[in-house]
């Protein structure tokens, strides 16, 4: 899951899929374990968790961006050095949150398809629904994140 992630990263990205696996574990160890009750499930924490650590990831890189404290120094206009997918991760962090006060399951099914890359199967064994309920639901949140993006 983390390699699948990190390749649609920009290149030169400083986190590397073993350092946000092992991220993931030590985080994962570090709390209650709930009662796993499939691959699938487990593979939904873990979703969730590295979720947490990438929009961690995005936010530090963008407060470094900004300064992080150092006095500023004007830019050669000749540099082309961007953060916008740590900025994009963020947006998109803030718009999932949004998704799910609004429709918590709906906010769910995109974390477990998006950063845990599960299946519409797989999410079906870890909610219960069936795939055809998982896919109606994904168009249907994809269609509002989207939204919400433009917004911004």
């Amino acid at each position: 899951m983390a390699d699948a992630y990190l390749r649609q990263e920009r290149d030169g990205h400083t986190l590397q899929p073993t350092a946000l696996v092992h991220e993931a574990y030590l985080r994962l160890i570090g709390q209650n374990q709930p009662d796993y009750q499939s691959r699938a499930h487990f593979c939904g924490v873990a979703a969730q968790v590295m979720r947490q650590i990438l929009v961690d990831h995005a936010r530090r890189r963008n407060a470094a961006k900004r300064g992080g404290g150092e006095p500023r120094l004007p830019l050669n206009e000749d540099l082309d050095y961007t953060e916008e997918r740590a900025s994009e991760l963020v947006a998109l962090d803030d718009a999932l949150s949004a998704l799910a006060v609004e429709d918590a399951q709906k906010g769910r099914l995109v974390e477990l398809r998006f950063f845990g890359g599960l299946t519409a199967e797989e999410s079906a064994e870890v909610t219960g629904l069936p795939p055809q309920t998982i896919y109606r639901e994904l168009r249907v949140a994809q269609a509002w994140l989207q939204r919400e993006l433009e917004k911004k």
